[in-house]
């Protein structure tokens, strides 16, 4: 028993170093957050591609809302955050993050239960800026929470631009993120369907 436990913790150590590494390599870390989540956060779109460790997808691979998994008990409650920290690009972020998706008070693993601040859109990237990266983050809450921001449909791009899952954290008290995930993405000929989108104020 004594050894089946210093194995787990074993893997559970190792994979977090994997976790640091590889969003420091990126400057996830400090971009996006000061401090890298212990594991990776499982995110699979309907296609069968998965968003992780900095793999690029196109914007057309990214369009529909993909299936979030961890391991959570019922009676936790969890926020999860997708962000942009390049925008409109990595050289000139300005609009440093844009916030692509925000779930609060998720019982459990079932997104589907949470309440949506955000509603989800796909990566936007414009033309001629490069590789942008569209991190995943997920924030155990103390509990269930009361929200003060309104929701924000996924037609509309109000209070998307300047966000910070960093001060979102620090003001709701989440701590660190316990897993998080990203991938890359640069114009593809969808980002001008999402732009016509997203017109609503």
């Amino acid at each position: 028993m004594l050894l089946l436990s210093l194995l787990l913790a074993a893997i559970v150590a190792v994979q977090a170093n994997s976790v640091e590494q590889v969003f420091k390599s990126h400057e996830v870390v400090p971009d996006v957050i000061p401090q890298a989540p212990n594991q990776f956060l499982e995110v699979s779109y309907s296609n069968g591609l998965k968003a992780k460790e900095g793999v690029e997808l196109t914007p057309t691979q990214v369009k529909d809302q993909p299936k979030v998994e961890w391991t959570a008990a019922p009676s936790d409650y969890y926020t999860l955050i997708m962000t942009d920290p390049d925008a409109p690009s990595r050289a000139e972020p300005k609009f440093r993050e844009f916030k692509h998706w925000v779930v609060v008070n998720i019982p459990g693993n079932d997104v589907s239960a949470g309440e949506a601040l955000a509603e989800y859109v796909g990566s936007g990237p414009p033309k001629d800026t490069g590789l942008h990266r569209y991190v995943f983050l997920l924030y155990k809450q103390p509990g269930k929470l009361q929200f003060d921001e309104e929701s924000v449909s996924n037609r509309s791009r109000r209070d998307r631009p300047k966000f910070s899952a960093a001060k979102f954290a620090e003001k709701y008290h989440l701590g660190n993120p316990v897993a998080g995930n990203f991938y890359q993405a640069e114009y593809d000929d969808y980002v001008h369907t999402l732009h016509s989108q997203l017109s609503e104020s």
